[in-house]
C-alpha cells in the first residue's frame, strides 16, 4: 500500500485519548511519518489558542482550526473565514434571547477564546479562556458555540444571519456555529491547491459530525472505533478507538510506518 502524502487528524476523541493527551507511542509514529516525507495535519473544531500544547508536542505541518475557519502551514496563517462584527453581535444577542440569559457561550477569535463562565472553567479545554459577558463585544468571531442540545433552538439562532453552518457535538450538549465556508473539507480543498497534493493522496481520521465531510473528501477516510455510527457508515475503514491509539495503530499496521 502506497504511503499517503498528507494525514489529517481530528483531535478530540480521535488523536487525543479521553484524558486529552497524546501518547508517546502515537507521537512517535507521527514523527516517523514526517521523517518519511509524509505531512501531518491537525483538523479540529478547537481554536488555535486551545491546541498550542498539542502543536508543540507534534509540530504538525498543517493546522486547520475552528472547524476550518483558520488554516496554517508551517505556523504561517494562510486563510481565515470569519463572521462580520455585525453578524457576531447578532448571533450573540439571539443566542441569549433564544436560549436564555444564563446560557453559556464561547467565542473564538484568531488570537483568543472568550467564555461567559467566570468560574470552574474546564481544565482540559479552556482554563485560559478570557471572561466576557458579550454585552458589548468588539471583535469578529471565527466560531462561536452555544450550550444547547435543542436542534430547533440552534436552527433559530442560525437563521439570524446568512451563510452559516451549524453542527452539534456528540459528546457535549453544545452547538457550533461558523461561516458556511468554514468547514474542514473546504479548508482541505484550500490546502490541496496550495500544496498541490491531490485528495487521493490524503488520509483523514475522525469520529464526529464535523469530520464526515473530510473523511468523504480525502482518498481514505478512517473512522475511529469510538466514532458515531453515521461517521463509521461513510468511512472507508474503521480503526481502534482513541484510547487504544487507533491512529498510530492504523498507520503502523496498514502502511507499515
Amino acid at each position: 500500500m502506497n504511503h499517503p502524502k498528507l494525514i489529517f487528524l481530528d483531535l478530540d476523541f480521535t488523536l487525543l485519548r479521553s484524558d486529552k493527551t497524546i501518547s508517546e507511542y502515537t507521537a512517535g509514529v507521527l514523527k516517523r511519518c514526517q521523517e518519511n516525507g509524509i505531512l501531518v495535519g491537525f483538523s479540529t473544531s478547537r481554536g488555535t489558542t486551545n491546541i498550542k500544547n498539542f502543536i508543540e508536542q507534534i509540530q504538525p505541518d498543517v493546522v486547520i482550526s475552528n472547524g476550518g475557519a483558520s488554516i496554517y502551514y508551517k505556523n504561517q496563517l494562510l486563510h481565515t473565514e470569519t463572521f462580520t462584527l455585525e453578524e457576531t453581535r447578532t448571533l450573540l444577542s439571539n443566542a441569549y434571547k433564544i436560549c436564555g440569559s444564563n446560557c453559556e457561550l464561547t467565542l473564538d477569535t484568531i488570537d483568543e477564546i472568550y467564555w461567559n463562565r467566570k468560574e470552574d472553567k474546564s481544565q482540559n479545554y479552556s482554563s485560559w479562556a478570557i471572561f466576557d459577558d458579550f454585552s458589548d463585544f468588539k471583535l469578529p468571531a471565527l466560531k462561536f458555540c452555544v450550550q444547547t442540545d435543542d436542534a430547533e433552538k440552534a436552527k433559530q439562532i442560525a437563521s439570524s444571519v446568512k451563510n452559516i453552518d451549524y453542527l452539534p457535538f456528540s459528546d457535549i450538549p453544545w452547538y457550533k456555529f461558523s461561516s458556511s465556508l468554514a468547514t474542514k473539507e473546504n479548508a482541505i480543498e484550500f490546502i490541496s491547491e496550495y500544496l498541490n497534493i491531490s485528495f487521493e493522496n490524503m488520509i483523514a481520521f475522525g469520529d464526529d459530525y464535523s469530520d464526515a465531510g473530510m473523511l468523504k473528501l480525502c482518498g481514505t477516510g478512517i473512522a475511529m472505533g469510538n466514532a458515531i455510527d453515521s461517521v463509521k457508515a461513510i468511512a472507508d475503514d474503521v480503526t481502534k478507538s482513541n484510547d487504544e491509539d487507533g491512529v498510530a495503530w492504523y498507520l503502523e499496521n496498514k502502511y507499515k510506518i
